[in-house]
């Protein structure tokens, strides 16, 4: 079997185009390089973010330039390592929101089910804040591994001397766009329930006091 360099289709060693796209075989060229920057940058995506700066304050930018600039403080002694960087949308918006929307779904289901579970254990409200302020110091540097896991992946699939097709790092990263849709209903019922309140104490004393619970009636 060989495989098409834009598609990445198994096609049969006699065939003389792919059965997919229909490109020949033998007109690819000769093998070169990839730019290693512009693969992280096609698997983020020209997806926007939030920036912040003391010099600009607040700004809308694109993602794959903001991370770049992140990944570099990681990799700036040779070796990966842990820098401290903060990340303001995992912050401000869910953490379990923002890991779904970059793809990373192990993640989303910790930050899903973590918040959740200590705030039942320890009945502590501060439980989300502290969760929020974890996912802001570590998100970038979760997300540099993820990108950097997932390209090692498809360039194992794709082959070492064959270049990775465009179509195969978006699929693979990018963002989900239902997210936003999700994140909308997801404020709106807070939003809900803080504005109705807890429940009416005169009310729950009428439900208890109530003749299918009043002992005195039997």
């Amino acid at each position: 079997m060989k495989f098409c360099a834009q598609c990445e289709q198994a096609n049969p060693e006699e065939a003389l185009f792919c059965h997919r796209c229909g490109s020949r075989f033998g007109d690819e060229g000769p093998a070169t390089p990839q730019d290693e920057e512009q693969l992280w940058r096609t698997f983020i995506g020209p997806s926007k973010t939030i920036l912040f700066s003391l010099k600009d304050g607040w700004s809308w930018g694109r993602a794959d330039r903001h991370y770049m600039e992140q990944f570099r403080k990681f990799t700036s002694e040779g070796s990966p390592r842990f820098a401290l960087t903060w990340h303001w949308p995992a912050f401000f918006v869910d953490p379990f929101l923002w890991f779904l929307y970059r793809k990373m779904y192990l993640y989303a289901a910790v930050y899903l089910v973590g918040p959740v579970l200590f705030f039942y254990l320890t009945g502590d409200m501060t439980v989300g804040l502290i969760w929020r302020v974890i996912a802001g110091a570590s998100a970038n540097y979760l997300y540099y591994w993820h990108v950097k896991d997932h390209l090692k992946e498809i360039r194992g699939r794709s082959g070492l001397h064959r270049p990775i097709p465009d179509h195969a790092l978006r699929d693979a990263g990018g963002v989900q766009p239902y997210v936003f849709g999700l994140a909308i209903l997801l404020h709106l019922f807070v939003m809900a329930a803080i504005l109705q309140g807890p429940p009416d104490q005169e009310t729950v004393q009428d439900q208890q006091m109530s003749p299918e619970r009043d002992p005195e009636l039997f």
